[in-house]
C-alpha cells in the first residue's frame, strides 16, 4: 500500500514529483523536462562578452582569496 501524500507539504509534493519523473523518464529525461520550466534571465549572448577572459593564474588567485 502506498503512503499517503500530504499535498499541503510542498517538500513532500516536490519529492514525490521528482521521484515519479525519475521513474518515468530516467535521470536525463527528468532533467530535460525540468529545464523546460526554468526561466532564464538576462541576455547571454550580450553578457558573455562583458566578462573578460581570465588566465588560469588569475582564477587560482581568486579562488584562494575566497
Amino acid at each position: 500500500m502506498a503512503a499517503t501524500l500530504n499535498v499541503n507539504n510542498l517538500m513532500e509534493v516536490r519529492k514525490a514529483g521528482l521521484q515519479a519523473l525519475n521513474e518515468a523518464l530516467g535521470t536525463v529525461g527528468m532533467i530535460r523536462f525540468i529545464q523546460q520550466y526554468e526561466k532564464g534571465s538576462g541576455d547571454y549572448t550580450k553578457e558573455k562578452y562583458q566578462t573578460p577572459d581570465l588566465a588560469i593564474e588569475e582564477i587560482d588567485i581568486m579562488l584562494k582569496n575566497r
